[in-house]
């Protein structure tokens, strides 16, 4: 009996979160199908090959070197108050042809779209009755832009109660929207010896993901890195750069951390610090809010990551963070405060209340066994 397959559709081979939850869902279909086959592919590099390359850095650069432009673009062309999901006919010139190619030769089961472009493909083909597979959108930004397909595709795994209600309006029936938060590793959901037994109060552990920042950022964060109250464990990524200069610094206040690719390790950690300060790239921000941390965001990239801050600030699940000022003071001022921590504390109850009950495996289930 031929098994089953799986395919999840990211876009482009930079590992942002498109990537990041694809392997948190196959990992979590892998743990109660082993029948099933799944397969990733970037639909980009699918296409045209090493014109990937190319296109990834060049939109890498343009972050880079042209962040307001970009932003501006960003929300005009793909995120408004009001997004009205029109057909991408310059993507569908583009990738149509490849797209139809790649469920021919994979002839999965279950299309697991985890970026808006190949779900724009996507929902006009199911649209034709061009596409027999079960489709699934799988949001990674805490709103949804107006380029992801919303007509024809059967189930949709979405970040908040707010985006449910989005698609709701849009006319998708909630029996198709799983309030999942951004998929993320299931290890993630478990507790560590690290985080029982917290005895010393009066410092403060925080964990700042800087491998990520640019050079003016990381500037003026080291600058910020002195306290006598809070010890700072900053996870460097694959910044040696940021390491090398960390290591030989030499503080007492400042522990600085190499990339860490073991999830196991990574839980940890969370379970070891009182907060931390990330920019809000999705993967991220949902795995500390599973662990239920407070978090500062700072320097938020244009586009999708000042969406999600502006997003996480109206939900009161996240701090902006002011670059002008202090960090370590800004930090001691809240983590202190326990008025400001219970309201924190009260938002993140909200938050969790409002995910679905069943876990990601039993939802993969019935989305692969497609019982509604």
């Amino acid at each position: 009996m031929e098994k089953e397959k799986a395919l999840f559709l990211p876009f482009m081979q930079i590992p942002t979160g498109h990537h990041h939850v694809a392997d948190a869902l196959i990992d979590e279909i892998h743990l109660f199908h082993n029948d099933i086959i799944c397969d990733k592919v970037d639909i980009l590099s699918y296409s045209y090959g090493r014109i990937e390359k190319v296109v990834s850095q060049t939109y890498l650069n343009w972050i880079k070197f042209f962040p307001d432009t970009y932003n501006w673009l960003y929300r005009r062309a793909a995120y408004k108050q009001t997004p009205s999901h029109k057909r991408q006919y310059l993507y569908e010139a583009m990738f149509m042809h490849f797209f139809k190619r790649l469920m021919t030769r994979h002839n999965a089961r279950v299309l697991f779209c985890t970026h808006a472009l190949p779900s724009n493909i996507a929902s006009v083909l199911k649209m034709k009755n061009q596409l027999q597979a079960i489709t699934v959108n799988v949001y990674t930004d805490f709103f949804i832009n107006g380029v992801w397909g919303i007509e024809g595709i059967d189930y949709h795994l979405v970040p908040t109660i707010e985006a449910k209600n989005y698609l709701m309006k849009k006319g998708v029936s909630p029996e198709h929207i799983y309030v999942t938060g951004i998929p993320i590793d299931h290890v993630f959901q478990t507790e560590t010896d690290e985080g029982k037994g917290r005895t010393d109060d009066r410092i403060l552990k925080v964990l700042v993901t800087g491998g990520s920042l640019g050079v003016g950022s990381l500037k003026r964060l080291l600058a910020s890195l002195k306290s006598d109250n809070i010890h700072y464990y900053v996870l460097c990524g694959k910044n040696e750069a940021l390491y090398q200069e960390l290591l030989e610094h030499q503080s007492n206040t400042v522990t600085p951390l190499p990339y860490i690719a073991n999830k196991v390790e990574m839980n940890k950690l969370y379970d070891q610090v009182d907060a931390v300060v990330t920019k809000p790239g999705g993967v991220t921000i949902s795995e500390c809010l599973m662990k239920r941390k407070p978090i500062f965001l700072y320097d938020p990239l244009p586009g999708q990551e000042k969406i999600n801050a502006e997003q996480l600030q109206q939900q009161g699940t996240a701090i902006s963070v002011n670059p002008d000022e202090n960090l370590g003071q800004q930090l001691w001022h809240f983590l202190s405060d326990d008025k400001k921590r219970k309201a924190y504390e009260a938002n993140l109850d909200a938050y969790h209340r409002r995910l679905d009950k069943r876990s990601v495996s039993e939802l993969m289930t019935e989305i692969i066994q497609n019982k509604h």
